[in-house]
């Protein structure tokens, strides 16, 4: 007679399914930790990245207003010189003009000495504008005209130079003659004037 022990298949079936059971559980229960491990290690990381970043643009905010100010600094100096240029500049023109204002009556007293013949001297001179009024005393009238013709000859005088009046007052020691002249003074350092738009053109047809 043959005997099957049936329960002990029973019991070595419902092992399987139990042992079977718990590894299944724990797949899921393995694969869960590993999703939610894997979501806190994404999450960390990227609040992590987040942070680096926020840090970074923190630097790169102080670091751009550190460099504004430099800027402004420099900035401001610029202005500071530009305008100390501008002040030298307009005190270099206004030195150059003075002295250009300075060399013509220089140039014409000059002139005036260097036109003085033998016997004569001067006794005063006035200037209006251009024209110089000048009275002096001579020996003779040979004097005046040589002065005269001396100051025409010059390029600091235009032609003619008046003689507004000579007199000769005689006495023991000899003659004496009182004159008083006009001349017109030209500067010949002084650029020439523009031309006029037009003048001199040919007429159009």
């Amino acid at each position: 007679m043959i005997r099957i022990n049936l329960l002990a298949v029973e019991r070595a079936v419902g092992r399987k399914k139990a042992s079977a059971g718990v590894t299944a559980a724990q797949r899921v229960t393995i694969s869960a930790a590993l999703v939610i491990l894997s979501t806190l290690v994404g999450i960390g990381w990227w609040f992590w990245s987040l942070r680096t970043e926020s840090l970074q643009l923190d630097e790169d905010i102080k670091r751009a207003e550190v460099e504004a100010q430099q800027l402004r600094s420099v900035l401001a100096q610029v202005q500071r010189f530009e305008a100390e240029r501008a002040r030298l500049q307009q005190r270099v023109t206004l030195i150059e003009q003075l002295r250009k204002g300075q060399t013509g009556p220089v140039h014409i007293l000059d002139e005036v000495s260097r036109a003085l013949p033998e016997r004569l001297w001067l006794v005063s001179m006035s200037q209006r504008g251009v024209e110089f009024t000048v009275e002096g005393r001579t020996t003779s009238l040979t004097g005046v005209s040589d002065f005269v013709a001396n100051l025409e000859a010059s390029q600091w005088f235009k032609r003619p130079v008046e003689i507004l009046d000579s007199q000769v007052d005689q006495s023991p020691a000899g003659d004496m003659v009182r004159f008083t002249i006009r001349a017109t003074s030209s500067n010949p350092e002084a650029p020439p004037p523009a031309p006029v738009a037009g003048r001199g053109a040919p007429p159009a047809r």
